[in-house]
C-alpha cells in the first residue's frame, strides 16, 4: 500500500554538517549538496528497511564511556531486527561480553549501523540513537538512512557454526605479529567515526562504513600504526568529514572463517596531495590510525563466512566495440570455448585484471549489456579519466587477452508480473536495462514498454540504433531520449525526443499508467532526485528499484 508519508518533504536543514561541507568543496563534489536530500532520509524507505529485517548481522558503532569510537557486530538468527515503522529498528543482539562496546548503547546513545549482504553486495546504513535498551534488546531511533554502492564489497556466503561460542576478549595498546598478519590479509574492515554538535542537527552523530580493497590494502606502519588508501566513493565524504571534526575512530576486522573481532580505537589523520598518496593507484588520500587501545574478541560468532570463488572462469575478449564518445562495449567468451555461467538481465559481472607493476590484482563489477541467450557476455564501460580499471580496459586491453570473473549476481532484474515497465537510464546507467530489453524482445514478452534514456548529446547516445532495432521488433515498445544539451547536428537530425533532464513528473506524463514499474539506473543524485519525484506524484515505493552506478 502507498504510504502518504514516505514522500514527506525532507527537513531544510543540510543533511550534512561543516566537516562533510568542506571535504565536499575541497573535492569538487559541492554539487551532492543540492541532491543528496532526496537521498538521505529522515525515514527508512519500505526496501531498507525489509532489507535489515533480513539481514543475520548488522555492524554498528558507538561510543566507550571515554567517548572513543568503536565498531563492533551484532548477529542473530531471523527476524532479530525487525522495523515496526519508518523510523525504528528492534534489535534482538547486544555486544558480547569483553566488547569495547559492551554496556555502552544506553538510552540517548549515538549509534551507527550498517547492514551489508555480502552475498550480494548491497548495503545500507542508518544513523541515530538508542531509544531503549531492556530486556528485549535495543530500540534505534533513526536520524539518518540512505544507501551506498556496492563498489569494493568482496562477495561472500554466510553460514552458522552448531557450536556455541564460548570466545574469549584480550586488550593491548600494540598489535601482536598475529594481530598483524591479521590485517595484511583482510580485503574488508569497518569503520566507526562521529561527530557530536551542540544542537540537533541529524547530520550529528555516529557512522559505520565499510572499507574493502585487495589484500595487504590497509599497510602496518609499525605496531601501532595503521595507514589505509581511501578511493572514490558516494561523494558525501561522511567519514572523512567526521575525521576533520573529531579525529577519534574505531577500525573493526572480521576473520571470516573463525568469528573472531579486532576491534582497534583511536587517531586519525588524512593526508589529501603528497606525493605517497600519488603512489597509490585509486587513492584520492590516504587515512593514517595512530593507534589507542586494541581489543581482540577470539571466537565470538556463530556466523561464519566462505569467499566465493575468486575466478569462475577465464574469459577470453573477442571484440572490443565503440558504443558513443567514452563508452566501448567488450564481449567476452569463456578462454576454454565452454558455455558461460548464465545470468538474469539486470545482473552485473564481476571483473579480475592482473596489473604491471606493483598495482597487482584488481576487481571490479560491470553490468552486463547484452542478451542473457548470447554464447558470450557484454559490458559496456565508460572511459573515466581517474579510473584505474576503465582506462586499462579502454587503453591497454586487446583482443585475445584473458581477464578472470566470477559469476553474474545481482537483484536488479525484470518482475514477473503483467505491469507496464518503465526502463529509465541515465548516461552509462543504461547498460543494464539495455540487457532488460534484449530479454523481453527475445522472451516475446508483450508487457507495454518504455524505454527512457537520458543522455548529454548525440555522442554521448550509446545503443541509440541498437535499441531502435529492438524496439521495432515489438509494437510494445517505445522508446524515448532525453538530450540535456543538444548539439545543432542533433536538432537538425531529431535524435532527441525531449531535450532537458528527465524528472518523475515527465515519467509520468509520458507513461500515463497508475499499475506500471519503474526500474531506474544512473548516479545517485539521479536516483534521489527522480525516486523522490515520483514518490511526490503518487508512484508507491514498492512500484520503484533501482540500481546505483
Amino acid at each position: 500500500m502507498f504510504d502518504p508519508d514516505q514522500t514527506r518533504a525532507q527537513p531544510a536543514v543540510s543533511p550534512f554538517h561543516d566537516g562533510e561541507r568542506h571535504v565536499q568543496e575541497k573535492l569538487g563534489d559541492s554539487d551532492v549538496q543540492s541532491w543528496a536530500g532526496g537521498a538521505i532520509r529522515n525515514f527508512m524507505p519500505d526496501q531498507h528497511r525489509v532489507f535489515f529485517e533480513e539481514q543475520p548481522f548488522l555492524v554498528a558503532s558507538g561510543r566507550d564511556g571515554e567517548g572513543r569510537p568503536w565498531a563492533t557486530l551484532l548477529e542473530g538468527g531471523p527476524g532479530f531486527v525487525q522495523s515496526p515503522e519508518a523510523t525504528t529498528l528492534e534489535i534482538s543482539a547486544r555486544p558480547v561480553t569483553g566488547d569495547a562496546l559492551d554496556g555502552a548503547f544506553a538510552a540517548g546513545a549515538d549509534i551507527g549501523l550498517l547492514g551489508i549482504e555480502l552475498a550480494t553486495r548491497r548495503r545500507n546504513r542508518a544513523n541515530g540513537r538508542v531509544a531503549v535498551n531492556d530486556d528485549a534488546g535495543i530500540r534505534f531511533a533513526l536520524g539518518q538512512s540512505f544507501g551506498n554502492c556496492p563498489q569494493y564489497i568482496r562477495a561472500r556466503k554466510y553460514w552458522w557454526s552448531p557450536d556455541k561460542p564460548e570466545g574469549s576478549a584480550t586488550r593491548g595498546t600494540a598489535l601482536t605479529e598475529s594481530q598483524q598478519d591479521w590485517i595484511r590479509a583482510a580485503d574488508t574492515f569497518f569503520i566507526a567515526s562521529g561527530y557530536r554538535g551542540e544542537d540537533d542537527n541529524p547530520a550529528y552523530g555516529m557512522d559505520t562504513s565499510h572499507r574493502g580493497g585487495e589484500a595487504g590494502f590497509v599497510e602496518i606502519l609499525d605496531e601501532r600504526t595503521l595507514r589505509f588508501p581511501d578511493y572514490a566513493g558516494n561523494r558525501f565524504y561522511n567519514t572523512i568529514g567526521n575525521i576533520l571534526k573529531d579525529p577519534r575512530v574505531g577500525f573493526l576486522f572480521v576473520d571470516f572463517a573463525s568469528g573472531s573481532l579486532l576491534q582497534l580505537t583511536g587517531r586519525a589523520s588524512i593526508d589529501w596531495d603528497s606525493s605517497t598518496v600519488a603512489r597509490v593507484p585509486g587513492a584520492r588520500q590516504l587515512i593514517t590510525l595512530e593507534i589507542d587501545e586494541i581489543v581482540e574478541l577470539r571466537s565470538v560468532l556463530r556466523l561464519r563466512w566462505q569467499e566465493e570463488a575468486a575466478t569462475a572462469r577465464d574469459l577470453r575478449l573477442v571484440n572490443k566495440v565503440r558504443e558513443s564518445a567514452g563508452v566501448t562495449s567488450f564481449y567476452f567468451e569463456s578462454r576454454d570455448g565452454g558455455p558461460l555461467p548464465s545470468f538474469q538481465a539486470g545482473q552485473h559481472l564481476p571483473i579480475e585484471l592482473h596489473l604491471a607493476g606493483d598495482l597487482g590484482k584488481v576487481q571490479r563489477s560491470y553490468s552486463l549489456s547484452g542478451s542473457p541467450t548470447d554464447r558470450h557476455y557484454r559490458i559496456s564501460v565508460k572511459r573515466e579519466p581517474r579510473g584505474l580499471v576503465s582506462r586499462v580496459l579502454h587503453d591497454a586491453l586487446e583482443v585475445g587477452s584473458i581477464i578472470g570473473s566470477s559469476k553474474p549476481a545481482g537483484d536488479f532484474v525484470l518482475s514477473q508480473d503483467a505491469a507496464p515497465l518503465v526502463l529509465v537510464g541515465a548516461g552509462i546507467g543504461i547498460t543494464p536495462l539495455m540487457s532488460m530489453l534484449h530479454e523481453l524482445v527475445s522472451a516475446g514478452d508483450t508487457r507495454p514498454v518504455w524505454f527512457v534514456q537520458g543522455v548529454r548529446d548525440g555522442d554521448h547516445h550509446p545503443f541509440r540504433q541498437e535499441a531502435a532495432r529492438l524496439a521495432s521488433t515489438r509494437s510494445t515498445i517505445q522508446l524515448h531520449s532525453v538530450y540535456s544539451r543538444p548539439s545543432a547536428t542533433d536538432l537538425e537530425k531529431r535524435f532527441s525526443d525531449t531535450q532537458g533532464r528527465v524528472s518523475g513528473k515527465f515519467l509520468i506524463d509520458l507513461v500515463s499508467q497508475p499499475d506500471a514499474r519503474y526500474l531506474l539506473c544512473g548516479p545517485a543524485g539521479f536516483l534521489a532526485e527522480v525516486t523522490a519525484d515520483l514518490q511526490r506524484h503518487g508512484v508507491p515505493e514498492d512500484r520503484i528499484s533501482f540500481e546505483t552506478f
